[in-house]
């Protein structure tokens, strides 16, 4: 078994146990170096939290599921009465409790997804879990396309529209209870809406003369980045999520799209095509003029997302020969480098809450697919079932 880097003097050496009461003092356990893989096992006698657990950590790519005797920790996740559940991390050989504690949920559902994110709290160093996340995205069951909102797991599924008509690019405000979409429902133009999603009331947001498309929030959810072209072009603007104070970033004859806020807000990332094709640019919120990323990496480089934990890190898709991939690029280092596998055309990424983690669309000729993409190890997997059709457009919180 791999040697154990603990960031604590656990007092292990002589056979205690942390007791329930201290975890909010407790740094993590181990600390994961960039590439480093935790063998865990999990284990509940309960068989729905079992199967949960495993769902939850193989999305993960810090960790492998192993058998227990193999393991460098045991996470137990057993029944705490209603809507809880007692999280139970343990290791070596006999296991030793190292962390005990009940974690409630708004459901036992919700109570063994947060055991699980705190499980990889008080494991790796620095991160937090995104199992407790949920997604919104554009689903398409035969000829239908229509936004969705469900669990990371494909669960707890609620169809939003019913409308028939194209919709794209769903984006979630940052407390979860907010999305703003682009559709052509009510007129057959493109315009935004916006869905409260605890009253599942739906109204438009924006609708100017040409398209009004690429709605996002900041983090901090004061502000609303979008392109319109009521002017003639396509031009970058903010505005405050009740519709005040709109102002306008770009003047120019070239296309914008895709915008995506800096952590703090000041910043936006987005495509142009000033250079002939889709590069990637960023502007300060205050105005100014835009600043080309030279990530010298691609021709097309197009759909950038910010990291929400990193300032230096921006996500996006690009052209590769003849498919797309998704690629990282350092602000700080100029450094640029491809994170998607190459199966298939790999477009339309998001982050996850632990901004380590990405999720994108998995294009082929006859399929898309959401796929979670671990950018440290290269670890894949997919959200949902072949089975279910065709998913894309991924937006990500957890509030």
């Amino acid at each position: 078994m791999r040697k154990l880097l603990f960031c604590l003097s656990l007092a292990l050496a002589a056979g205690s146990t942390l007791s329930a009461a201290q975890p909010d003092t407790l740094a993590p356990i181990v600390r994961n170096i960039s590439g480093d893989v935790i063998p865990i096992a999990v284990r509940s006698s309960d068989s729905s939290i079992q199967s949960l657990l495993t769902a939850a950590y193989t999305l993960h790519g810090a960790y492998v599921l192993t058998p227990a005797e193999k393991a460098d920790f045991v996470f137990s996740v057993e029944n705490a009465g209603d809507n809880a559940v007692t999280l139970e991390i343990l290791s070596g050989n006999p296991a030793q409790s190292l962390f005990k504690k009940v974690v409630q949920g708004k459901n036992k559902r919700a109570a063994v997804l947060a055991a699980a994110d705190l499980a990889v709290s008080k494991t790796v160093k620095g991160l937090s879990g995104f199992f407790s996340g949920k997604i919104a995205f554009v689903g398409q069951k035969g000829s239908s396309t229509e936004l969705y909102t469900s669990d990371l797991f494909f669960d707890g599924m609620s169809q939003l529209t019913r409308d028939n008509v194209q919709c794209v690019r769903p984006s979630f405000s940052p407390d979860g209870m907010t999305i703003l979409y682009t559709s052509y429902y009510r007129n057959g133009f493109p315009d935004i809406y916006r869905i409260d999603l605890a009253s599942g009331k739906r109204d438009v947001f924006l609708s100017f003369n040409g398209v009004n498309t690429g709605a996002v929030f900041s983090r901090d959810g004061s502000r609303v980045a979008m392109i319109l072209s009521g002017t003639g072009n396509a031009e970058l603007y903010t505005i405050t999520p009740d519709c005040r104070d709109m102002v306008r970033l770009t003047r120019n004859k070239t296309i914008e799209s895709d915008p995506s806020f800096s952590p703090d807000g000041k910043s936006l990332v987005f495509a142009s095509d000033a250079p002939g094709k889709p590069q990637l640019f960023t502007i300060s919120t205050s105005g100014g003029s835009p600043r080309r990323l030279h990530t010298n990496i691609s021709g097309y480089c197009a759909e950038p997302v910010w990291n929400p934990v990193d300032a230096n890190l921006i996500a996006f898709t690009m052209m590769q020969g003849n498919s797309f991939a998704i690629a990282l690029f350092n602000i700080a280092t100029s450094e640029c480098r491809v994170v998607s596998d190459g199966f298939a055309d790999a477009i339309e990424p998001t982050w996850t809450s632990d901004g380590r983690h990405l999720i994108y669309t998995e294009r082929t000729p006859n399929h898309r697919r959401l796929a979670v993409l671990d950018t440290k190890t290269g670890h894949k997997a997919y959200l949902g079932s072949a089975a279910w059709g065709d998913a894309s457009q991924a937006s990500f919180v957890n509030p």
